[in-house]
């Protein structure tokens, strides 16, 4: 029973005790929380105010710097800029539109296009022509084999880029269902009608180029020939006269010698009178020693005997 009572008085004692172990906890618990928000609201405050610090003192030198370059500003030289050229629009990569004149040339005519506008993919599968072997060496040039003639290759190459069913056609059927070969002769034997006059009067006129282009050739030949016979001619005549010239060397002598006299027998006498003065004083001493010497004889014939 005593023993009852102590443990009972124990466990009264230790829930006291726990108690106000826990109270005094919680109010521990109570103040340190307290403390702490006390502390983090000093410290968010603080920090805060910092912030704001911070923030004037930035604003006021971002402003004193903007100020400063404001400053350098005014003082330098504004560069004129001059004005940005307008960019030209860049041209498209498609190929120029053959004109008129070009279409009627090889054929393209409305007719052709009325014509062509009846056809179908049919009419070029169901057309009664046989396969011929593959040419393996004919070279393809913008999407024409070169195994047509010139005009046709030309009218092929205009048709596929100005009637558009003609292109359509030869995409669709080409090479699935026949060769390129095959596709243009069954094309240009169904156009024939449209198409042979303007075929055979475009090889009439290269006809007729070609011999005038031969005449003016030959025309040109013929020329340079002449002139050719002109100048040798020109230098056969003028080689006789250097030849006479160089074969008489005693004449052209004779010439260099004498050739003077004569122009100086048709001027005027200058300076004769003195040469006939001269001759006179010598016919004169002449004369006196022949009439002294006949009247002396001795006297010669003793300075001979001297």
């Amino acid at each position: 029973m005593d023993l009852w009572t102590r443990a009972r008085a124990f466990a009264g004692e230790a829930a006291k005790r726990s108690q106000e172990l826990s109270a005094e906890a919680a109010k521990r618990s109570s103040a340190l929380v307290s403390e702490t928000a006390k502390k983090s609201k000093e410290i968010f405050s603080e920090t805060a105010s910092k912030s704001l610090e911070i923030a004037a003192e930035a604003t006021k030198q971002a402003d004193l710097l903007a100020g400063q370059i404001k400053h350098l500003a005014s003082d330098l030289p504004v560069p004129s800029i001059p004005p940005i050229p307008a960019i030209p629009p860049i041209p498209s990569g498609a190929a120029p539109e053959p004109d008129a004149a070009e279409l009627e040339r090889y054929g393209i005519t409305d007719d052709l296009r009325e014509f062509v506008k009846g056809m179908t993919i049919s009419t070029f599968r169901d057309f009664p022509l046989q396969d011929e072997p593959e040419m393996s060496d004919v070279p393809t040039v913008s999407n024409v084999r070169q195994d047509l003639n010139e005009w046709q290759a030309k009218h092929a190459t205009l048709v596929l880029s100005a009637v558009k069913e003609i292109s359509k056609f030869r995409y669709e059927l080409c090479p699935r269902y026949m060769k390129e070969r095959k596709f243009w002769r069954v094309y240009f034997l169904l156009v024939n009608s449209y198409t042979a006059p303007f075929e055979n009067k475009y090889f009439e006129e290269l006809k007729v180029k070609e011999e005038e282009e031969k005449k003016d050739s030959q025309k040109e030949a013929s020329q340079s020939q002449a002139s050719q016979a002109t100048t040798a001619e020109q230098k056969d005549t003028k080689a006789p006269s250097k030849t006479s010239t160089s074969t008489n060397p005693e004449h052209d002598l004779d010439v260099f010698l004498l050739g003077d006299l004569g122009s100086d027998d048709e001027g005027p006498d200058v300076g004769d009178d003195g040469l006939d003065d001269d001759f006179d004083k010598i016919d004169a001493t002449s004369g006196l020693e022949s009439d002294e010497d006949d009247k002396n004889p001795g006297a010669g014939n003793a300075e001979d005997a001297k």
